[in-house]
């Protein structure tokens, strides 16, 4: 290496920049995006070990960059890992999947009922939401990006309180039953039933029937909570108070 190289190197390890890695956190990424599509494709179900070296020689990238990425899915609750067993794909839990259930029903059930006094930049979220999810559909979307527009709506709904706090709380539980859910539309292949679904919910919001919209939110989380359930085989318990 020349003398001006050198310095070169050295400069930049010096600076607030050093640490950076562009390529190996590209490879990082493009890592994460590929296991994620595998499991929500369906490639890979719940309670699939994700053995590093496997998936290393699999992909082409070095343990590390895959132990990354696995931490990356491990963060968004897509995969799990446990002590001296490893990383694998997520299984819901049926206990968890009633109460994400019960709470989206207190924030989305918040949200329809303030549809009336709500700002209109606030509805055209919904609007919006709801053709984003239509328009992915009809286009035949990957299952990955059904599911994110499928939530997006929901948390739309939860948007009409115009409260930071509140759509926080509904990101976060959006996040938890990601995995569960992705899986139920893989399985019944109901992606067009839900978006009737969700057309109908709005014609209702538009009409200014409030007391029906609500009453249709509280059978349709009802009914995705007895199809996660079903679907993935979770029956297990009472079923709580919806």
């Amino acid at each position: 290496m020349s003398h001006s190289g050198a310095q070169e190197k050295a400069e930049a390890a010096d600076s607030p920049f050093g640490s950076l890695h562009l390529e190996l956190s590209s490879t990082v990424d493009r890592v994460a995006d590929e296991l994620r599509r595998a499991v929500f494709d369906g490639e890979l179900e719940s309670g699939t070990p994700l053995r590093e070296v496997a998936l290393a020689a699999s992909l082409g990238v070095s343990r590390p960059t895959v132990r990354e990425a696995l931490g990356v899915l491990v963060a968004e609750g897509l995969a799990t890992r446990e002590p001296n067993r490893g990383v694998s794909v997520s299984t819901p839990d049926p206990d968890s999947v009633r109460d994400i259930c019960r709470a989206r029903l207190v924030l989305e059930g918040d949200g329809v009922r303030r549809w009336p006094t709500a700002d209109e930049s606030l509805r055209d979220a919904v609007r919006t939401s709801l053709v984003r999810y239509t328009s992915a559909m009809r286009a035949g979307a990957t299952y990955q990006e059904l599911n994110e527009r499928h939530l997006a709506f929901h948390v739309s709904l939860v948007g009409l309180a115009d409260s930071p706090r509140l759509l926080a709380m509904a990101e976060s539980l959006m996040v938890e039953l990601k995995l569960a859910l992705a899986q139920v539309d893989r399985i019944r292949r109901n992606a067009h039933d839900q978006a009737d679904s969700h057309t109908a919910l709005v014609m209702l919001l538009e009409r200014g029937d409030i007391e029906g919209a609500s009453t249709f939110l509280e059978k349709h989380l009802a009914n995705a909570e007895s199809s996660i359930l079903d679907a993935l085989g979770l029956r297990a318990g009472p079923v709580g108070d919806r």
